[in-house]
């Protein structure tokens, strides 16, 4: 019987990556995200190499909308044996002293609550069955502070303290949680920022099953642009669109 993945927040670069990595490996891939027409278009990309995928569109602030995609993908799929959790940031993205509790809230509900749904959903079984692969994506705020992505780092930290903590907690269990933290652009053809490349390094971490953490790309060189930022203008009001 074919394995399962599902990946929440898919989209033309990681997500993507991702599920040609485990769809090459004999997965049926199950896709969710809030746009149809963008997973429909990945859907059919999929079949191109041989990959069965389907769409199950949801919001994934919504938790009855994610729940019901879930479920869907699983009675069309079977047992999830892999979720691979990894939406982009939502807007506004703000600098640290321009935070409000609105904008906060929106990206703790994409990146925090959204996953606690999906985790929520899918580990009953995977305790049950005593296996089961949970990956939780976040970028490389969730690391290095930065001015200008203070309330996604927000989110994304707790997301990476959560997935750390339940790398132990479950270990023993036989259910296996690992966090990627990317901390590069993702641009098809660039060596290790090629979705391919990701996704395999995704695939990697399944099998290999030995450590709570993977980094792809350079921490170092983002420290070096929030000190270039810091030292140029900050603008503690404004809003960026810089990689999270």
């Amino acid at each position: 019987m074919a394995k399962t993945l599902v990946v929440v927040g898919a989209g033309p670069g990681l997500g993507a990556g991702v599920a040609r990595a485990f769809g090459r490996h004999g997965f049926e891939v199950g896709l969710i995200a809030r746009t149809k027409a963008g997973l429909d278009a990945l859907v059919a990309e999929l079949a191109g190499p041989g990959i069965t995928a389907a769409a199950f569109p949801a919001d994934i602030r919504d938790p009855g909308a994610l729940t019901a995609a879930l479920t869907a993908a699983e009675n069309a799929l079977g047992p999830i044996d892999v979720l691979e959790f990894s939406p982009g940031p939502t807007e506004p993205i703000t600098h640290a002293a321009g935070t409000t509790v609105a904008s906060a809230t929106a990206q703790l509900e994409v990146h925090v609550l959204g996953a606690v749904t999906a985790v929520r959903h899918v580990l009953p079984k995977m305790r049950a069955r005593g296996d089961g692969t949970l990956l939780l994506t976040t970028g490389v705020s969730s690391t290095v502070p930065a001015p200008f992505l203070a309330n996604v780092g927000m989110a994304m930290a707790g997301l990476r303290n959560w997935a750390h903590a339940l790398h132990t907690e479950l270990g023993p269990e036989g259910v296996y949680v690992a966090t990627v933290t990317i901390a590069s652009g993702i641009v098809p053809g660039r060596g290790e920022a090629d979705p391919d490349a990701i996704g395999a390094r995704y695939y990697a971490l399944h099998q290999q099953r030995d450590r709570a953490e993977e980094v792809i790309g350079d921490p170092d060189a983002f420290r070096a642009l929030v000190d270039e930022r810091a030292r140029a203008a900050p603008n503690p009001t404004g809003s960026t669109a810089a990689t999270p």
